[in-house]
């Protein structure tokens, strides 16, 4: 399957973050397939988000926030999690989609390797969580997720009876006022 287009990532943060949902990320590592639907994401727009890197405006941290769209925004978050977003809003417009939860589909038992976890529960559901069993680093900062190659997102669909619960944000102190994380139940 062909990675999502860099037009489904070139537009509102807001709705990205929500069509994000049931979609598959993939990484493809050593010759090996992971991948996982996408159950909980938050959205982070700039200046007016006071919970976001780009609130400041563009810095060499959060310059990559501003364009363009479909490109891995990946942080080190507390000295202890990779944390991986996808950029969002047109070139030039600070806009990212943090990826916050998957359901395992290919490669768990490397994946449960790589969480040094023996539960399947639980095994994908935090953002750091994730990207460890998914073993992404900062070394895919930048990286352009509308190539099929080490890291995508492709279609996928939502459940029958799958419904979007909406929430505040976690893990901020600023801007919890806005009701911008998203997960499937």
């Amino acid at each position: 399957m062909k990675p999502l287009p860099s037009s489904f990532y070139n537009r509102d943060t807001i709705t990205v973050a929500q069509e994000l949902l049931g979609q598959i990320l993939v990484r493809e590592i050593d010759g090996d397939r992971l991948s996982g639907r996408i159950i909980e994401t938050e959205a982070y727009t700039g200046p007016g988000d006071p919970a976001s890197h780009a609130f400041r405006g563009p810095t060499p941290r959060s310059r990559i926030m501003f364009g363009p769209p479909g490109v891995a925004y990946v942080y080190f978050c507390y000295g202890v999690h990779h944390l991986l977003n996808v950029v969002t809003e047109q070139d030039g417009t600070a806009g990212a989609v943090l990826i916050r939860g998957l359901e395992p589909l290919e490669g768990l038992d490397r994946m449960m390797k790589s969480r040094k976890n023996l539960k399947e529960k639980g095994l994908m559901d935090g953002p750091g969580k994730l990207t460890q069993g998914m073993e992404i680093t900062l070394s895919l900062n930048g990286w352009d997720l509308t190539r099929a190659k080490e890291l995508y997102i492709i279609r996928g669909k939502t459940k029958p009876g799958e419904r979007v619960i909406t929430g505040p944000r976690v893990g901020i102190n600023n801007g919890t006022d806005k009701l911008w994380r998203f997960r499937l139940r």
